[in-house]
């Protein structure tokens, strides 16, 4: 089928695809479970926790108790579920309330009961609740270090998890003998059920000794009397093989692969062959652009690995090491990184999102670049590597009125990149 849409439309067309394929209403009913003999408590963290717990709502009714917690401004209406609104990507009060509010309606359950976990990406910062003699600001502090490190996602968890009583398995393990069922959206590299919102219905065997390495690796300034509480409790994360995780069941329900292969669909729908690189890719997000930008010019040049017309598409999480205080989120900056390295190459253009609607700490979910970016930059006086090197890609993006701004999507499975390229 020949293309009818403008290419940024098309691009536009896959992001809302890949969004539509993560979202609540259509991925949670079909993994509900059987309704138990005894109670049914709902609890949920994370940036998609609401909006699952309104699905759970519209199919199971009124015969529902609990409590989830999401980023703020995700709140939507619910009946009988309370949702509690905190901050992300850093920890505040409200989420440490909400997770002691969510461990208090867990206890005492017995084995008739069902404990349903809504659990998606965000829900590290979101359920976050220190250890004995430690502080939130402490955690806070360490968080903000870790987002500016340039650390994996499993790096920073594996951190965030040790110096947690709501992590790696000990909500599972708070409700036991409960039937426990989470129903999770990946937001993570490989789908790590670990890793997602930092497991807390997953067991781990995280160290605290794996945790002192990666604070070391990233030279982290950290108290003392963490590091002495990581070397005192050399396994605070609850076994996979504890007892108290034998009730509990933990589904995959959205994914960055199902998201890409729904854009896949529209580009095949439009006359452009897709080629999914991978749903996994990890790296700084400048050079993750460079990489991507050469599998755009072997295509232009010699058609390989796939001729045009075709579109590449790619998940994941990269990563942004901020050495200067501008404003952009890792998205914007793989598209600044990429828009370099191309240089305007003829019928190249790019989307780059992250799923939940928020790149970064901004208020867009990423940004498009098109072949003649780099040239409407030099025209308004602006050069692109100064905007990379300072950390401000959404300041560049802003400037030529090529941010993409959906508000908070309420779902998340990662960063979406497409790179258009035509015959």
């Amino acid at each position: 089928m020949a293309n009818s849409l403008a290419p940024v439309d098309l691009l536009k067309e896959m992001f809302q695809a890949a969004v539509s394929a993560a979202m609540p209403q259509y991925c949670v009913p079909a993994h509900l479970p059987p309704k138990p003999p005894g109670r049914v408590i709902v609890v949920g963290v994370g940036k998609s926790a609401a909006a699952m717990a309104k699905a759970v709502e519209d199919i199971w009714g009124d015969d529902l108790e609990g409590l989830v917690i999401t980023r703020y401004g995700h709140r939507i209406p619910t009946q009988r579920i309370e949702v509690i609104e905190a901050a992300h990507p850093v920890p505040d009060e409200n989420g440490m309330e909400g997770a002691r509010r969510i461990f208090e309606l867990v206890q005492g359950l017995t084995a008739d009961d069902l404990v349903l976990c809504l659990i998606s990406g965000g829900g590290s910062s979101l359920f976050t609740w220190p250890p004995e003699g430690m502080t939130l600001a402490e955690l806070a502090n360490i968080n903000q270090q870790l987002l500016k490190s340039g650390a994996a996602i499993t790096d920073m968890n594996t951190v965030r998890k040790n110096l947690s009583r709501s992590s790696g398995g000990r909500l599972a393990a708070a409700a036991y003998p409960a039937r426990v069922v989470s129903l999770i959206i990946s937001d993570v590299p490989g789908d790590n059920l670990a890793a997602i919102a930092s497991g807390p219905t997953v067991g781990d065997i995280a160290t605290g000794a794996d945790a002192l390495n990666i604070i070391r690796r990233y030279c982290l300034d950290i108290p003392p009397h963490i590091l002495n509480y990581l070397q005192q409790e050399p396994n605070p994360v609850v076994s996979p093989e504890d007892v108290r995780l034998s009730t509990t069941h933990n589904m995959l329900i959205a994914t960055p692969q199902l998201s890409l292969e729904a854009a896949a669909k529209v580009a095949v729908a439009h006359g452009y062959t897709p080629l999914i690189l991978g749903n996994a890719l990890e790296g700084e997000a400048k050079e993750v652009g460079i990489v991507h930008a050469g599998i755009a010019k072997q295509v232009k040049g010699y058609g390989q690995p796939l001729p045009p017309p075709c579109v590449l598409l790619s998940g994941g999480e990269t990563t942004v090491t901020v050495k200067q205080g501008g404003k952009g989120g890792r998205n914007s900056t793989f598209l600044l990184g990429l828009a370099l390295a191309l240089q305007g190459l003829a019928g190249v253009y790019a989307i780059a999102c992250d799923t939940d609607g928020i790149d970064g700490s901004e208020d867009n979910a990423g940004a498009l670049i098109t072949p003649d970016t780099l040239a409407r930059a030099r025209q308004l006086g602006m050069k692109a590597a100064p905007y990379l090197e300072a950390n401000d890609s959404y300041s560049f993006f802003a400037a030529l009125d090529l941010l993409v701004e959906t508000g908070p999507t309420l779902t998340n499975v990662n960063d979406f990149r497409a790179i258009l390229i035509e015959a």
